[in-house]
């Protein structure tokens, strides 16, 4: 039964609302975390709490809980000229480094000649999430 300290695998297929796949291990490796360690969203490992292997169990969680709602601010204007030519259409991902160090996806939300602005919320965020879980393995 996972509880917290538990080592967890699971299958997990991903929607948004309106039911486009976002993402799935189905067929693959199962993600691996260690439960009460802020691996996965918070909203999602406290759903999953009690279960067992072979237990499915779907999770419904709203922007809030998932990736957070979009915030304006997390919009900046560059020069066009920085972005690399094969990635000034909308839609377009880039990943940055922080000054820290990690990898950080942006996405350009608009092109206006020789500014570009780029999207720094996460992909996600505003989008109620779904999970379709099963889990195949505690320790």
């Amino acid at each position: 039964m996972i509880t917290e300290g538990s080592q967890v695998s699971i299958e997990y297929t991903l929607t948004l609302a309106d039911g486009t796949e976002v993402a799935t291990n189905i067929g693959d490796e199962p993600l691996v975390y260690k439960h009460g360690s802020d691996e996965i969203l918070p909203k999602l490992e406290e759903a999953l709490v009690g279960l067992s292997v072979g237990d499915t169990k779907d999770v419904k969680l709203s922007a809030e809980d998932g990736y957070g709602p979009i915030h304006d601010d997390a919009f900046r204007d560059v020069e066009t000229d920085q972005i690399p030519e094969d990635a000034r259409n909308v839609g377009a991902l880039l990943v940055t480094e922080t000054p820290d160090g990690d990898q950080l996806t942006v996405r350009v939300h608009e092109i206006a000649g020789a500014t570009t602005t780029l999207d720094f919320n996460h992909p996600l965020a505003g989008q109620e999430l779904r999970f379709a879980v099963k889990i195949t393995a505690v320790e």
